[in-house]
């Protein structure tokens, strides 16, 4: 699915409240996991030792770290929304809550669904608060859910 085209973040004004676009999938292969794992050290056995996790794991088989998940909301919402006017720059300034309801097996496909709960005008700046559901192909629970601050420059 192509992107949602936005003029620019003063086009968001109006949103609040109300879901804004929806990524596509992406799937989370153990490439990804391990590469993750390695860039970061969490080398735990439920992430890398597919053996292990088959016979020891409540998964049956490895699962993807939460925190790859979460580092994964930029690429989708890139994936989900195209600014056509999006100023100087945008900046990650921050999460206030994130909670990880269920795993995600290697294998599985996740997709984004962005919200947006905040839209602040702060003069040089646009700062949007995001409500993110990470949802997980044939889970009932979602994978990941966080409030997403992002602040876009002028």
């Amino acid at each position: 699915m192509p992107p949602l085209k936005i003029a620019g973040t003063d086009a968001l004004k109006e949103s609040v409240g109300r879901e804004i676009a929806v990524s596509d999938w992406i799937e989370i292969t153990q490439e990804r996991i391990a590469t993750f794992a390695g860039a970061t050290g969490d080398n735990q056995w439920i992430h890398l030792d597919a053996e292990r996790a088959k016979k020891d794991s409540p998964y049956g088989t490895t699962i993807a770290h939460g925190f790859l998940t979460l580092s994964l909301l930029s690429f989708l919402m890139q994936n989900a929304i195209q600014f056509e006017r999006s100023g100087r720059h945008a900046i990650n300034y921050g999460l206030n809550r994130v909670r990880f309801p269920s795993a995600v097996r290697t294998g599985s496909r996740i997709r984004g669904r962005f919200a947006l709960a905040g839209f602040k005008d702060l003069g040089e700046a646009v700062e949007l608060v995001l409500s993110v559901t990470v949802e997980c192909e044939g889970s009932e629970k979602p994978a990941c859910v966080a409030e997403w601050v992002v602040r876009h420059y002028r």
